[in-house]
């Protein structure tokens, strides 16, 4: 249902609960206008009954939205009478949101994902997971030079880790390829760093879960998001599967410069999808994605 005024969501929890409903999706933003103020208390009263409550709230940078008003020609809930321009509009909306976003149990940030992304990420949050015990962790590569990771909520940069771009016979790989794994993964800095974050994960993740949090981001970046964060990305997913988390990883960038057709068919990338994902359980062994899983990842 959109844009149900918050006064009303109590009473549409009432109904769900006396109708049997499994599930149902309430999108609520500043349209509420006056009403917008009371969708905390609502929320507060939602928690304290037998109704399950997920918030997941949807950001986007600030030069994509503007773009996306101008596209559409609509004019933003928040300006008014025209006293408040579009950028001046969107900084307060971002100031109202402050608290929702605080409450969020997930953030996507959607300024670079397609429908279909979006799509196939919340099927994966909210459909998929509801089959999994415990905490659903998403590990994303992401390259800096496209910008920050925006809705993570751990961020580990690697940049500091030897960058096999520049290696004239694997720089046209990405980080599913052997011969980029290898060279990442077999150096003595890389081992060092990976006994020191697997260690500070399984400290830190069993608090995420005791805070009662249902879903955790750990974003993972280099330069580009084509090597060393995807590597890392598979490892640390396929780790923490191996540990019992339900962990999956995705790469933000990796399609961004995808592979030239110059690798032998035995090192093929899998860097021509839309959406790169790697499942962790079950296909990474020793440091090294086999090459069935890697022509399989979508």
């Amino acid at each position: 249902m959109d844009n149900l005024p918050p006064l009303l969501i109590s009473q549409f929890a009432e109904l769900l609960e006396r109708g049997k409903i499994g599930k149902a999706a309430l999108v609520v933003d500043v349209r509420g206008g006056e009403f917008f103020p009371e969708l905390l208390s609502a929320l507060d009263q939602i928690s304290e009954s037998s109704v399950e409550l997920r918030v997941l709230f949807l950001d986007c940078d600030d030069e994509a939205l503007v773009t996306r008003f101008k596209e559409t020609r609509r004019k933003h809930p928040l300006s008014g009478d025209e006293s408040l321009g579009l950028a001046q509009a969107i900084e307060r909306e971002r100031e109202v949101l402050v608290p929702l976003r605080e409450r969020a149990d997930k953030v996507i940030n959607t300024s670079r994902v397609t429908p279909r992304e979006l799509r196939d990420e919340l099927k994966r949050t909210f459909v998929e997971a509801d089959d999994a015990p415990g905490m659903l962790i998403q590990v994303e590569s992401f390259g800096f030079k496209h910008g920050p990771h925006a809705s993570a909520d751990l961020v580990f940069d690697v940049r500091f880790l030897p960058n096999p771009n520049y290696d004239r016979e694997i720089g046209h790989l990405d980080g599913f390829c052997q011969p980029v794994m290898d060279y990442v993964l077999k150096r003595d800095v890389t081992s060092e760093f990976l006994r020191r974050w697997e260690h500070f994960l399984e400290f830190v993740i069993p608090q995420f879960e005791a805070e009662g949090k249902a879903y955790l981001t750990i974003a993972v970046g280099c330069t580009g998001g084509r090597h060393r964060s995807v590597c890392l990305t598979n490892w640390l997913a396929a780790k923490l599967s191996e540990k019992g988390f339900h962990a999956s990883a995705t790469h933000r960038d990796l399609v961004r410069t995808p592979s030239e057709n110059l690798a032998p068919k035995s090192a093929a990338s899998a860097s021509q999808a839309p959406q790169q994902t790697f499942e962790g359980a079950g296909n990474w062994q020793n440091g090294a994605v086999s090459q069935e899983a890697a022509g399989d990842a979508i």
